[in-house]
């Protein structure tokens, strides 16, 4: 959303109040020293004089503070009205900028497919699409904390201030459309209740849920989830690792995170569209052509993961690439690999 006319308006009205308050202090201190009244008397015929409310002069006024009155008029209720109509359009454009607002991500939102649904936009909602949005830039974040909405805009989320678990809020967010959902609210009773539910909606999405203790993994499993993470599990399995292997650990941050380096491992689904389907790794040429390492190839027959393929590996539609390298070649043998499917930047 555009700040900026917002901005012009609330500063329009800041100044607007200003003047109105200057008007009011020179009036009463007008009244005080031409007429010798007193501080409230002088305050009371300035606020009655500017609001043009009718009433009757406090004290009797002398030629002087006639004159001194009629320009207080033509100033102050000139001055008021200006005022007035700054509030109306402070009020009026906010609202009419709350409303385009919506309506553009309600048709952002009727537009997604094969989305994924955010639910939840706490600390690990949040994060989680920090790290997902290069990839998956569709996301739709479903979060009932009013407190996160001025979060979400300034992150260019599209969102629905709701209930996640209401179904009709699922339906608004395209759930029978979506790819994938996870389930980051804030207990493992509102994200059982949301699984159970997505999982009726939609029974082909994928589903990971966020699980607080270990007592809520069967019952998320049960709902329906794919999979489900706890991050106090994690949290604490990393920080093991970097303890016992602190080398390997390091690797899979340059492999994992964006922001620390150019490298990165990433899996790479094979379309029956490429020119590498039913050629062998060392005709692909994808270590000389890409200057990439192949670590692993997920069979899509068997299912089975084939670590450290041989060069006489055969690429079959459907096989699944894992492979480590820069991120700007990955994304060049993503092309090749998958021709049709819509990539990151």
């Amino acid at each position: 959303m555009n700040i900026i006319p917002e901005i012009k308006t609330t500063r329009h009205l800041q100044v607007s109040s200003l003047l109105i308050l200057c008007i009011i202090v020179l009036g009463t201190v007008g009244y005080m020293v031409l007429e010798g009244w007193g501080f409230m008397d002088a305050l009371y015929m300035t606020v009655i004089t500017i609001a043009s409310v009718g009433f009757s002069e406090v004290h009797p006024l002398d030629l002087t503070g006639r004159i001194f009155t009629i320009v207080l008029v033509l100033l102050g209720v000139g001055l008021s009205a200006y005022v007035a109509g700054a509030v109306i359009q402070f009020m009026v454009e906010g609202r009419i900028r709350i409303i385009l607002g919506r309506r553009r991500l309600d048709k952002k939102i009727d537009r997604s497919k094969n989305h994924y649904i955010i639910c939840g936009y706490g600390r690990i909602g949040r994060v989680l699409c920090e790290s997902i949005r290069s990839k998956f830039p569709n996301l739709v974040v479903i979060d009932s904390n009013p407190e996160h909405i001025p979060m979400m805009e300034a992150d260019g989320i599209v969102y629905i201030s709701a209930d996640a678990t209401d179904e009709a809020v699922l339906r608004r967010a395209g759930i029978e459309r979506a790819k994938g959902l996870v389930a980051a609210l804030g207990t493992d009773t509102d994200n059982v209740f949301l699984v159970l539910t997505a999982h009726q909606l939609n029974p082909e999405l994928n589903i990971i849920a966020r699980a607080g203790r270990d007592s809520a993994k069967a019952k998320l499993k049960a709902a329906g989830a794919n999979y489900v993470e706890s991050p106090y599990e994690m949290g604490a399995a990393t920080m093991a690792q970097r303890i016992l292997r602190p080398t390997v650990t390091s690797f899979m941050d340059l492999a994992f995170t964006h922001r620390r380096s150019h490298i990165q491992m990433e899996e790479i689904p094979v379309s029956n569209s490429s020119a590498m389907v039913n050629l062998t790794l060392k005709d692909s040429g994808i270590r000389q052509k890409y200057n990439l390492i192949v670590i692993a190839i997920k069979e899509a027959q068997s299912g089975s993961m084939v670590f450290n393929p041989s060069f006489e590996a055969i690429i079959r539609s459907g096989d699944t690439l894992i492979a480590v390298g820069e991120v700007v070649n990955l994304q060049k043998l993503e092309r090749d690999l998958n021709p049709k499917a819509v990539t990151g930047p």
